[in-house]
């Protein structure tokens, strides 16, 4: 199995500059290459221009710009490469899928902030111990810069990566390692419905507290980013060090409300893990649930709308976003496939109106969003224990059914 390290880099002030100069010549790099496809389609009979193409020209690139393309590594160059061709691939998935394409885009200073390095060894080269402090890693062009690494890296290095996260530096590494031994049978199974009001609900009753960081975090984030408003829209050679300032804060309350919510989503997955040898959960479309509802145009006022409840909407999408489902259910995948659990998602739809007693499905078995009342058996419950109750009896059934 594969799995990845993150870890917090070090460098001196030269060090820094000079992986700042690596992520500025490969955003050209990408950038570059991305300008000459678009003007072969334009204007060269709708031609396309392949990876294969662009790569084999990397080479002149290099000998024409020695002292910018010339000194990196020059797998990681044909990272960055297939980095756009994969751009392209997903944009033309989109198209035919029927769905909002998404040209790609040229990449700014600060919408490029990692580099790829595709084999340990070839222009990186990751050097450590277990637990050992003079930790380094060496980047082609930059030397060995120091690692702050907090726990031991298991099996093979694969790729290497060099990451800006603000002002600060991370290495990540992808390691092929064994698959661990699973963690001893507990005899347990549960459901999981996830909620805005609870992060979670478990189908043993048990609720886990929505910690709504971002919400905690909205008013001292809005006051930082007036204060970054002041500065206008402001060229990059005339930008003041208050003004860099004031990105960096606004970066860092972003950079902390991130890392609060994966510490929570890794928290709560791990006792899930622990605790259970079956987990179900639903299979939400979380981006489809974040969409804004569609306007409705006023017949009788031609260029006016009736209410859609947008603005309503809009507070829910925040209340999604900030809860951070997505993570979380990724995180727990991975934690299971590790622990040797078995984790299955199943269709939501009606889990939260069908009475687990008589199996009666209704909108009005769900009077407010903690009761459910069943208009049938008059069973009574919370809501949200019977919605995890269902998802677990699907996932149950999903299990059954699928083929050994």
């Amino acid at each position: 199995m594969i799995r990845a390290y993150k870890f917090l880099m070090r460098p001196t002030v030269g060090q820094a500059t000079m992986l700042g100069e690596m992520l500025r010549d490969h955003c050209d790099l990408y950038n570059g290459a991305l300008q000459e496809r678009r003007d072969a389609y334009r204007h060269t009979s709708k031609t396309s221009i392949k990876y294969g193409q662009q790569s084999a020209q990397l080479k002149e690139i290099r000998a024409f710009d020695p002292d910018r393309q010339g000194r990196w590594s020059f797998s990681s160059q044909q990272a960055t490469l297939r980095r756009l061709d994969k751009a392209f691939a997903a944009f033309f998935r989109r198209i035919k899928s029927g769905d909002t394409p998404g040209y790609p885009r040229f990449r700014g200073a600060n919408w490029f902030d990692t580099v790829d390095f595709p084999k340990d060894g070839d222009g990186c080269r990751w050097d450590s111990t277990p637990h050992d402090p003079q930790t380094r890693v060496r980047f082609q062009g930059v030397g060995h810069v120091k690692v702050k690494q907090h726990r031991p890296v298991i099996g093979k290095v694969k790729t290497v990566s060099a990451k800006r996260e603000g002002k600060r530096w991370y290495v990540v590494l992808t390691a092929e390692q064994e698959q661990p031994e699973p963690l001893p049978a507990t005899g347990s199974v549960v459901g999981v419905d996830m909620g805005v009001a609870s992060f979670l609900t478990t189908s043993n009753g048990e609720h886990v507290e929505n910690p709504r960081h971002g919400r905690k975090a909205a008013a001292k984030l809005e006051t930082t980013q007036q204060k970054l408003s002041r500065f206008g829209r402001v060229r990059r050679d005339k930008r003041t060090a208050n003004h860099q300032r004031a990105v960096q804060r606004v970066a860092d309350l972003h950079r902390k409300v991130r890392r609060q919510r994966l510490d929570h989503a890794h928290k709560t997955a791990l006792g899930l893990v622990r605790e259970h040898d079956f987990i179900a959960h639903e299979d939400l479309k979380i981006r489809n649930m974040g969409k804004a509802p569609a306007p409705k145009p006023d017949p009788d006022k031609p260029g006016n709308s009736l209410p859609n409840g947008a603005a309503a909407k809009a507070g829910l999408n925040r209340s999604i976003s900030d809860a951070g489902w997505g993570v979380f259910l990724t995180i727990l995948t991975a934690k299971a496939e590790s622990a040797g659990r078995d984790v299955i998602a199943v269709d939501p739809r009606n889990t939260s109106r069908t009475c687990p007693e008589c199996g009666h499905v209704a909108a009005e078995n769900r009077p407010t969003q903690e009761k459910f009342h069943c208009v049938s058996c008059g069973h009574q419950a919370h809501a949200d224990i019977v919605g995890a109750s269902n998802v677990l009896r699907a996932g149950l059934a999903r299990r059954q059914a699928q083929p050994a």
